[in-house]
This record gives structure tokens, sequence and C-alpha cells, in this order.
């Protein structure tokens, strides 16, 4: 007799993604459908995409979804979060997305402890648009836009969001993880999990930012980038989580 011991999560249409090879992305996607489905939240979840590689997980994760525009994806969740304060509500963003022309949308849903979940994904570059340098790009990483490499004093130094966001104090739970090993995908779900468990108490606002690989704009074979991860990105963003609901009292009402 068979017994099936591993499937696709229900909340994932059954099609293959398109992303290149070696990025990770479809990873992701993967790890909010389990939650999805482990909470069974799959009628209650609405998830809001901006511009950029992000934007295509609508195709992808079996939920109703808004698109907003290029940055304004906190902006769109607080509306639908305090419309309709019953449902779980995330965004998926990129970092040329949230950490640049969305900066002050972030910082601000941050601030005012808006109970949504955010998937902030760090690759380190502009994916979609043609690899240009991201506001986090790495200090010596080479773009289409800084192409000897980035130095502090032509290009300034890379946003450390996570640790930007959680000096914060709306913000409840935030975390960095990275997707490029098994070892660190397992602890990467697991953040994912206390950020929307987080949503799901009431508490405020909660952000997971992960770690990415995105071969084709690094110029590099998949399994070189999963070592790039390793040894460039990982010394200037550390993991871990910055911030907790233990160390965090509820939000009291004005």
């Amino acid at each position: 007799m068979l017994k099936k011991v591993f499937g696709r999560p229900e909340s994932m249409f059954p099609i293959t993604t398109h992303y290149c090879p070696g990025c990770g992305h479809g990873i992701i996607h993967r790890l909010l459908a389990e939650v999805i489905d482990e909470f069974g939240i799959h009628e209650k979840v609405v998830g809001v995409a901006p511009v950029g590689c992000s934007v295509l997980i609508y195709n992808y994760i079996n939920c109703d979804m808004y698109e907003a525009a290029h940055g304004r994806a906190p902006a769109i969740a607080t509306g639908c979060k305090r419309v309709h304060p019953d449902l779980i509500v995330f965004t998926y963003q990129g970092d040329g997305d949230l950490a640049s022309i969305g900066t002050a949308e972030i910082i601000h849903a941050a601030a005012r402890g808006e109970k949504i979940t955010v998937l902030f994904v760090n690759n380190a570059v502009y994916g979609m648009t043609g690899g240009q340098m991201a506001p986090t790009t790495i200090i010596g990483q080479k773009t289409t836009t800084s192409p000897y490499g980035r130095t502090p004093k032509r290009e300034g130094y890379p946003v450390r969001v996570a640790e930007m966001l959680a000096t914060l104090d709306g913000a409840v739970y935030i975390a960095r993880v990275a997707v490029h090993k098994p070892k660190y995908i397992i602890a990467a779900k697991k953040a994912l999990r206390k950020a929307f468990e987080t949503q799901m108490r009431g508490l405020g606002f909660s952000l997971v930012e992960f770690l990415s690989q995105c071969p084709t704009n690094w110029g590099m074979p998949p399994q070189e980038s999963v070592e790039w991860v390793e040894r460039k990105m990982l010394p200037y963003y550390p993991l871990g989580e910055f911030k907790t609901p233990e160390a965090k009292q509820p939000l009291k009402d004005a």
C-alpha cells in the first residue's frame, strides 16, 4: 500500500513557476503556502504584491490577491486589514520595491503597528528590470549600475531593513532568514509561522526578511549563487530574530 509523504500544498496552484533556475522565490512561495495550509486560514488570507518579480506571486499562491503600485503594498495591506480586521493580510515584496521606492510605506506601516505580515525578499539587486544596484546591494557587489562594485564613498552603504524596523515601537516580530540551504529553509518556515501567529494574535506588525539567490542578475550559475549567499551576504546580513512578541506587549487602542 502506497502512502503519500510529500506533496504540493493546497494553497499553491498546480503549475510550474517561471522563475530562473536557482531563484529563491519558488522556495519562499512554497513556505508561504505550507504555512497557510497548516494554519487553515486559506479562506481568510489576502495577499498584496507590488511591481517586480514579486508581482507574479498571484500566479502561484491560491488566495485572494491585490496588485499594488511599486512600493505601495503596505498601504494597500493597511487599508484591507483596517476595513476587514478578521482577515489575515500579507505583502510579498522585493528589496528594490520595499527598501527603495517603498521605504516610507514600510517604515510608517511598522511605526503605526499595522497588524499585517510582510515577506521581504532580499536578493541584493533589482531582479525584473535588469540587475541594477538596489539599496541592499552589498559593498563590492557588481551590478549593471555599479559595474566596478558598490563603494561607500560613491553609492553609500547597504540598508539593513530588519535592524532598522526592529527599532520601531509598532514592530512586534522582525526576523531575517535565508533559503539557500535546507537547514536555513527549515528555520525560515519557523520564522514565517511566528510572523503569521503575531498577526493572528492581534499583536501588531511582523516582517520576515528572506536572503535569496538571484543567479541570473548576479551573473553566476545557481550553485555558485548558493555559495555567494553564504560567503558574502550572511556576514553583512546576519540571520536571526531581531524582535519577538515575547518582548513586546499588545498594542493598546488609542
